[in-house]
């Protein structure tokens, strides 16, 4: 995707600031990557689209994904130093953004860097939707937008630094569905309430689940074949996901509940896992992103036999939709939110929404989610508090119908 030159100019927006020990050559941007010990080792690339070496944290972002990278950071580990700026930041180095940083009128979002906080791993589809927000926020706004990758246990970690955040919009959150609905449903001990200890600003994008099989496995050409293969006597009637509460788990157990067939789910750390089982014929079918999924579907690795939206999509229109398949209850869409911690003020959240909405909607940025899978939403905070209740109650049921358990 090609951005706007401002883009590039290291004086704006996104880019993080130098430190004086540490100058790369003039239009280089860094990718700061750090380990356990919040070490960091900046690296002059020229995008981070470039494939990586196998140790880097995007080593694993789906090829299609790349040019959505652009020149965003991100890294890994604990925030150092102060709580809103990059880690290894010097005071020299703070002031020296600031005089490169035209100054926005005083009182007005952000007066300083933000931190889009993912709780999932870098290449993830959280991830890839911050670094849009990132980018575009960065260049319009002139600040630093910086995605801080915090991924583990089911995004729980990530959710609680985001809880502990200040509410002065200087550190937001993009999230799943698993950790906006899923988690609250499945988990009886979650730590964290996402309805009274997170602010909701948008749901940014959505894009529906795929029902994909390996025909060497499963040698069907439609769902009712499918059924009809699950409910043999020792029919092979598992699949892969992502990981326990992912979008594609819940899809598949609605899916078994739906049809009546008893299914055994097997988690992987990932949609790539999982969807490389599915090749290996580990298992026999799966749901996955559309967008993830497609480049499996078009060169005929897997057959897609359902898209669970309420018509077909422009990019499968030969596919059946759930509505179509007479399955109404499995029209499904994994989706993306942004959010803050709590107590954010109702001006900062409009404030907020605005620009998001308005990185979302660049041309070519709408252009490119069109092509991987994604439909832009940009819903009102209230729009989106309300389906984030409605979301809540329905994977609710399905957890106790199913018995599922996040274990």
């Amino acid at each position: 995707m090609n951005m706007d030159d401002s883009a590039r100019d290291p004086g704006k927006g996104f880019v993080l600031p130098r430190t004086p020990s540490h100058q790369e050559p003039t239009g280089s941007w860094t990718a700061r990557q750090r380990g356990d010990e919040g070490e960091e080792a900046p690296t002059p690339v020229t995008s981070l689209a470039q494939a990586p070496s196998p140790s880097s944290p995007n080593a694993w972002v789906p090829e299609a994904f790349r040019p959505l990278l652009g020149g965003v950071w991100t890294g890994q580990g604990p925030l150092q130093g102060h709580p809103r700026t990059a880690p290894g930041l010097t005071r020299r180095a703070l002031m020296g953004t600031v005089l490169a940083v035209p100054a926005l009128a005083q009182g007005t979002w952000p007066e300083r860097g933000v931190v889009i906080v993912v709780p999932f791993a870098p290449g993830s589809s959280s991830d890839i939707i911050a670094r849009v927000l990132a980018q575009g926020m960065g260049v319009a706004l002139e600040r630093n937008f910086i995605v801080e990758n915090r991924p583990g246990a089911s995004g729980i970690i990530g959710a609680q630094q985001v809880i502990r955040a200040a509410a002065d919009g200087s550190v937001l959150m993009h999230a799943p569905l698993s950790v906006w609905a899923i988690n609250v449903a499945l988990r009886p001990n979650l730590p964290y309430d996402p309805v009274t200890q997170l602010t909701p600003i948008m749901q940014t994008v959505r894009t529906p689940n795929v029902l994909v099989v390996n025909t060497a496995v499963a040698p069907v050409s439609t769902v009712a074949e499918f059924v009809a293969w699950l409910k043999r006597p020792g029919a092979n009637a598992s699949y892969s996901s992502s990981g326990i509460g992912s979008s594609d788990h819940t899809t598949g157990a609605l899916f078994g509940q739906v049809t009546g067939t008893d299914l055994s789910h097997v988690p992987y750390t990932g949609g790539g896992p999982a969807t490389a089982a599915l090749l290996a014929g580990n298992v026999p079918f799966s749901f996955q992103n559309l967008g993830s999924i497609m480049p499996q579907i078009r060169d005929g690795r897997v057959r897609a036999l359902l898209v669970t939206s309420e018509g077909r999509h422009p990019s499968l229109p030969e596919v059946p939709s759930a509505i179509e398949a007479g399955m109404p209850e499995v029209v499904v869409y994994s989706w993306q939110a942004l959010g803050g911690p709590p107590g954010m003020a109702t001006s900062l959240v409009a404030r907020v929404h605005a620009e998001a909405a308005k990185a979302l909607r660049l041309p070519t940025t709408a252009a490119r989610l069109d092509d991987l899978g994604f439909e832009i939403v940009a819903s009102q905070p209230a729009d989106f508090a309300a389906f984030q209740l409605q979301e809540i109650e329905r994977w609710r049921r399905v957890v106790r119908q199913g018995n599922i358990r996040a274990e």
